[in-house]
């Protein structure tokens, strides 16, 4: 595989080295992708005003924003690793038939969305928690953010075919270009055109449109091994199938936090009104940053994982594996430290006019990410799950943490605690630590099963 026009043999030489060549640029786009998706929420939180309001509105967008982001990685992260195994085998043309199958899916799965969340988007914001002070905000920025769906599957569902393939920096650059334009435009628009929510909505559909004319370009120019062509672009049940069952471990995964976030917005505001639900929003945005940046440094050990798993080099994954999981520890203690000793500052980032917002948020930031120091463990084995081909265990995993511990926490908790709020937020923290413990324990039993099948 190439990557900058030198090679990188996955099969071969220091993994160190190899997984900071890949992984670099993959949490440098992780770190660009994280101000991609939060910086519309800091530029709104600091409107003139109504700055708390408005992002209680795009808080309440979240769940229809992480439902399409799941149907992309349903696609592109379920059809990646199945691409580089191919590639492992030196099965170039089973690879590229994946790529035409992911096209032609991201492609259909888009005009169906679009069409779904412009008829019923409006009433889906209601049910999910918004009010008659919030639905303006809400409705203003998500149907514009709608129209513009083709451009987020394109980008995120393809952008795993290039970094799969070691083109880490070119990966990257997808990301990077979007987030600058995101950056530049939001100011631009919402205070200078005065266009307030619908301003945010905007730049962010133009940003991932020439974000997704990137990765096209890419993958139909010189450089790539996997090439979109005509004759690949076809719906074959060979390709598809095994696409999506490794896909649906991911799907599950993102189209679990919409009902997450949904859980989450319609008990806060049951018990603390629409600024409990603005204070929902700013968590959720430090805490993506932190996963955001743990998830690059995963996908940079994917490719390695995957390739030498096809090539039956056992002894070189499970040295992959252990460079990950001591990696990820190390990252997620660092910086889960510095936010639960200085809370008011990552608020402030959002919001430093409302006091009333402050200080819940600051409170309830230490509660909700008490348990998120372990999710460096869950993370790194989950990745390896996937990156070995493991859809049902992975997929269990994902349902384990979220459908079975975190749902039903997020509305037992507060039967027992007089303090509602704090049980809601507490629903998190007890979550990722049961979880974490469990798929690190269960990944620690089948390793090396799945190590020796595969010999």
């Amino acid at each position: 595989m190439a990557n900058n026009n030198q090679n990188v043999d996955l099969g071969k030489g220091s993994l160190g080295k190899l997984l900071l060549k890949l992984a670099l640029p993959a949490i440098l786009a992780q770190l660009v992708n994280m101000l991609y998706n939060i910086v519309d929420r800091i530029y709104i939180g600091h409107i003139k005003d109504t700055g708390a309001i408005a992002l209680t509105g795009i808080g309440l967008c979240l769940p229809i924003i992480l439902l399409i982001m799941a149907f992309s990685a349903l696609v592109g992260i379920g059809g990646a690793p199945r691409a580089a195994i191919y590639m492992g085998k030196k099965d170039l043309e089973g690879a590229r038939k994946i790529l035409g199958s992911c096209v032609v899916m991201l492609t259909g799965l888009s005009i169906i969305l679009t069409i779904f969340f412009l008829l019923f988007g409006k009433q889906l914001l209601f049910l999910v928690g918004a009010s008659d002070n919030t639905i303006a905000y809400a409705w203003g920025y998500l149907q514009i953010y709608i129209c513009g769906t083709i451009f987020v599957m394109i980008s995120l569902g393809l952008n795993s075919f290039i970094t799969t393939q070691g083109f880490s920096l070119e990966g990257m650059g997808t990301i990077l270009i979007g987030a600058a334009l995101n950056i530049l435009l939001d100011p631009i628009f919402i205070f200078v055109f005065d266009m307030g929510v619908a301003g945010a909505a905007l730049a962010t559909i133009f940003s991932q449109a020439v974000s997704a004319i990137w990765v096209l370009r890419f993958l139909c120019g010189k450089k790539t091994k996997l090439k979109i062509k005509r004759q690949y672009m076809q719906l074959k049940k060979e390709y598809v199938l095994p696409v999506l069952a490794l896909g649906v471990s991911p799907f599950v995964m993102q189209s679990t936090e919409s009902l997450i976030n949904i859980s989450f917005n319609t008990s806060l505001y049951k018990y603390g009104g629409d600024i409990a639900v603005s204070c929902i929003t700013i968590l959720n945005s430090v805490m993506q940053m932190i996963s955001l940046p743990l998830s690059g440094l995963t996908q940079g050990a994917q490719p390695i994982i995957s390739y030498n798993y096809g090539a039956k080099n056992n002894e070189r994954v499970k040295k992959t594996f252990q460079l990950l999981m001591c990696c990820c520890m190390i990252f997620i203690f660092s910086t889960w430290t510095v936010v639960m000793i200085f809370p008011g500052f990552f608020v402030r980032l959002f919001n430093d006019s409302s006091r009333e917002l402050y200080e819940l948020a600051s409170w309830a930031m230490r509660i909700y990410l008490a348990g998120f120091f372990a999710m460096g463990a869950q993370m790194a084995c989950q990745q390896t799950f996937l990156a070995l081909g493991q859809a049902k265990v992975s997929l269990f995993f994902a349902c384990f943490r979220k459908i079975i511990l975190m749902i039903p926490l997020i509305f037992i908790l507060p039967i027992f605690f007089e303090n509602k709020l704090m049980a809601v937020f507490l629903a998190e923290a007890i979550s990722d630590f049961v979880a974490a413990a469990a798929t690190t324990t269960t990944f620690l039993i089948l390793f090396p099963r799945i190590l020796k099948k595969a010999a």
